[in-house]
């Protein structure tokens, strides 16, 4: 896996984690276009094939820490390669599939590979000089959400005018493109924990514990809150947890150090993570639909898959060019200042959806508006957190906040799901969400993103001797952890 050992050349390694994680977004909006003609493609129920979906969601949310906490223990770029892997692997397993099983297997392989951005951002603090730190970080950070806005109108073109196993054909070169760019790009740097062991029993316990609680939350609205199987399963969530935060306490070398995870610096930084993803999604989840439903309901505006992608797309546009603002927004006043700015940002885009939602272009200039403060949000988000976790950490630190992150769009996927079941109307038979269901979804993303602004605003910046001595004791000779403030 080590194979040749190129020299550090920051552009390139910056341009090849940024196109990474790009990528990986995209396999996660693939299938967005063929949801709706899924069961027919695959001969099988609307809520099996839901699960092709739904099986990304749960083998990334297992696969991302434990992917970190290697790439601590074996080398982050070996991990990289490894990611890759499965990203091939599956996209190639979809493309021939012709039934929902081997479709799913598939969607979970592709899971599998979602820790390339965390370990990729991870291993910056590593090759990218200091004064170009922030901004790489930023920009690496916001590939995930440029890769899903970009990522959408191109796949509902494919699907819209092609055969949809094109989709993954191309999904597969994309991947083996990657590979071979960080085969040949990426240096090989020593790695963090080299030495200590792979906490194998923690990794189950998380397992099982993930699995349980994105479970019962994504398919809460299927089965019905108050059932018996997602009731159970939140049970066994907490249980299981409890338990595995337990051990993770008295082992040695745990897969998640909650002691690092616990100091108010990272702590506050996860919360406000998980807020960020809730308030990010809220748009998601709103603006395809208002822009697809039909005229007739009055607020719908009867655009087509790919009309409506492409309305999104600038949305992802905005954040690939704020995103080295953002960086120098880091240097300057420091990550905890972006990550507060980024908020409250978030909040004024949904502030200008609420009057505009009418137009297309209203929703398309306030995406614009929302994407910039995600931009800002997910770059400093990173930079907190390897400020306050030595460099033994860096990957398993960043893979536990991309997973408060996916949590936080789980949970708001829940939440504007529940909303827009609850408040509806009904016309020519038809079922469709309310004008006031879009309103007050609106309305939630906005009041989280102020709730995150105001949990951002309580992290503490780092002084001499504080929380994050250990991780500046740690940090490469020469080199600054991040920002101070």
């Amino acid at each position: 896996m080590h194979g040749p050992q190129p020299p550090a050349r920051p552009g390139g390694v910056v341009a090849t984690l940024a196109l990474a994680g790009t990528v990986a977004a995209i396999m996660q909006t693939l299938v967005t276009p063929l949801i709706a003609d899924m069961p027919r493609i695959l001969d099988t129920s609307a809520s099996n094939a839901a699960w092709v979906v739904t099986v990304t969601l749960l083998v990334a949310g297992v696969c991302v820490p434990v992917s970190g906490r290697l790439g601590d223990l074996l080398g982050k770029r070996r991990m990289l390669l490894v990611c890759a892997v499965p990203l091939v692997v599956g996209s190639v397993v979809c493309a021939l599939s012709s039934s929902v099983v081997p479709m799913i297997v598939g969607r979970g392989l592709q899971g599998m590979g979602m820790g390339m951005v965390p370990l990729g951002i991870a291993l910056l603090r590593d090759v990218v000089p200091a004064e170009r730190l922030s901004g790489s970080i930023a920009l690496v950070s916001a590939s995930m959400g440029i890769g899903g806005a970009l990522g959408l109108p191109l796949a509902a073109a494919v699907a819209q005018y092609a055969n949809w196993r094109i989709l993954f054909w191309g999904a597969a070169g994309l991947a083996l493109l990657i590979g071979a760019l960080i085969w040949w790009v990426v240096p090989d740097v020593p790695a963090g924990a080299k030495g200590q062991r792979f906490d194998a029993p923690g990794a189950v316990g998380l397992a099982v514990g993930l699995v349980s609680l994105l479970l019962a939350v994504s398919k809460g609205g299927d089965w019905g809150w108050g059932s018996g199987s997602v009731l159970g399963l939140l049970a066994l969530a907490v249980v299981s947890l409890g338990l595995w935060g337990r051990y993770e306490l008295r082992t040695r070398d745990p897969l998640v150090d909650l002691r690092t995870t616990a100091r108010p610096r990272v702590l506050l930084t996860n919360a406000s993570s998980v807020l960020i993803g809730v308030g990010m999604y809220a748009y998601m989840l709103i603006a395809p639909q208002l822009l697809q439903f039909p005229e007739a309901t009055g607020y719908g505006l009867g655009q087509s898959m790919l009309a409506a992608g492409l309305y999104l797309a600038p949305g992802g546009v905005m954040m690939m060019l704020v995103s080295p603002l953002g960086g120098k927004l880091i240097n300057a006043r420091g990550p905890k200042t972006a990550l507060v700015l980024g908020a409250v940002v978030i909040a004024v885009g949904y502030g200008v959806a609420l009057p505009l939602m009418g137009t297309a272009w209203g929703l398309m200039v306030a995406g614009i508006v929302i994407n910039s403060g995600v931009a800002l949000a997910y770059g400093a988000m990173p930079a907190l957190i390897m400020s306050a976790v030595p460099l033994s950490e860096t990957a398993a630190a960043n893979g536990f906040n991309a997973l408060m992150r996916s949590l936080g769009t789980t949970v708001g996927s829940a939440v504007i799901g529940v909303v827009l079941a609850q408040m509806t109307v009904t016309m020519g038979g038809h079922t469709f969400a309310s004008e006031d269901g879009f309103r007050t979804g609106l309305l939630i993303g906005c009041g989280v993103a102020l709730v995150s602004a105001a949990v951002a605003c309580l992290i503490p910046a780092v002084r001499a001797g504080g929380e994050s001595a250990a991780a500046d004791e740690e940090a490469a000779p020469g080199r600054p952890v991040a920002s101070r403030a």
